[in-house]
């Protein structure tokens, strides 16, 4: 990836964009793809208090469409992700199971590996990008980069919440 500061023009210019997130996100799974790697990349937002979560974006709408509520579970993925505000990673199809009622699905995708992105404002975790790649990929070594896209990552979810709230 080249260096951070090289894609803030381009990255401000569409944060400043009316219209839809969409092409927010993508771009930062793009940084993420350069910087760190994914097969597919998802985003979430999560509603703490109503104890749910949405998918607001996705690379694969076959698997993993927008939209839509579901829970959120309670189990070794909530604590590290949203309560300890830490990176969540399974590097096995196993590990995935544990917490993933769709690991079948994950499987199916060719990958094997999750690493979820904490989005944290304000203190709360709002949301996470979350990455799938083959088996072992999400190394300590690969994860190391995250610090370079997160100003970018923060940012879109700030652009989604205020644009959801403005009627965009």
């Amino acid at each position: 990836m080249a260096g951070p500061d090289q894609h803030w023009p381009a990255f401000l210019a569409l944060v400043r964009q009316a219209g839809p997130t969409e092409p927010i996100f993508d771009f930062v799974a793009g940084l993420i793809g350069e910087a760190i790697g994914s097969k597919l990349t998802t985003a979430t937002l999560f509603d703490i208090p109503a104890g749910r979560l949405r998918r607001l974006f996705t690379q694969n709408a076959e698997a993993y469409a927008v939209g839509g509520f579901k829970p959120i579970p309670d189990n070794k993925w909530t604590e590290t992700l949203i309560r300890r505000q830490k990176i969540y990673t399974a590097l096995s199809l196993e590990a995935i199971a544990v917490d993933f009622a769709d690991w079948q699905l994950i499987g199916s995708l060719g990958c094997e590996s999750i690493a979820n992105l904490p989005i944290v404002v304000g203190g709360q975790t709002i949301g996470a990008f979350n990455l799938l790649h083959e088996a072992g990929y999400y190394t300590p070594e690969r994860l190391a980069r995250v610090p370079e896209v997160m100003p970018f990552a923060t940012m879109t979810y700030l652009a989604a919440v205020f644009g959801e709230r403005a009627g965009r």
